[in-house]
This record gives structure tokens, sequence and C-alpha cells, in this order.
């Protein structure tokens, strides 16, 4: 698959899990290249998935994150 995981591919991909009977637990994640690239497909990206860009490797954006929402602890090393 390519594209972004939009609202539409993430239900019809729950519904064909359903089907199958998968009850394993899912992270939907779209992935680009660089952030040009995802600024041009943001807003197809559904609620409740994560994105990664290879741009920036060590971070991921997670959208809206209830579950993930959290203090964090800062340090020198998270401004380098």
């Amino acid at each position: 698959m390519n594209g972004p995981v939009s609202h539409k591919r993430r239900f019809e991909l729950e519904k064909l899990l359903k089907e199958y009977g998968c009850t394993a637990k899912r992270t939907y994640i779209s992935t680009f290249l660089d952030l040009a690239e995802f600024r041009r497909h943001i807003s197809h990206i559904a609620w409740e998935t994560e994105v990664w860009i290879a741009e920036i490797p060590e971070h991921m954006i997670h959208f809206n994150g209830e579950r993930y929402l959290g203090p964090y602890e800062y340090s020198d090393d998270n401004f380098r």
C-alpha cells in the first residue's frame, strides 16, 4: 500500500480484518520520505493513526492521542 492511512482506508482495513476474525491490536502508520510529502497528504490522514517520516526517523507523529498524552521528561539531550 502507498499513500496515507485515510479514514476510508482505516475503515476498510478494520472491516476486512474483522471478517477474517483478527483479534490482534493494530497500529496504522502512514510513512513518508520527507516533510514535503507529508505536507501534501496531511489532510487525508485519519485520526488515531501514526506518521513516520524518513527524513526525521527518530520521531513519530500521533494523530489525536489521548492514549499517549502525558508529561515528558526533558534534558539537554532533547535539544540536540
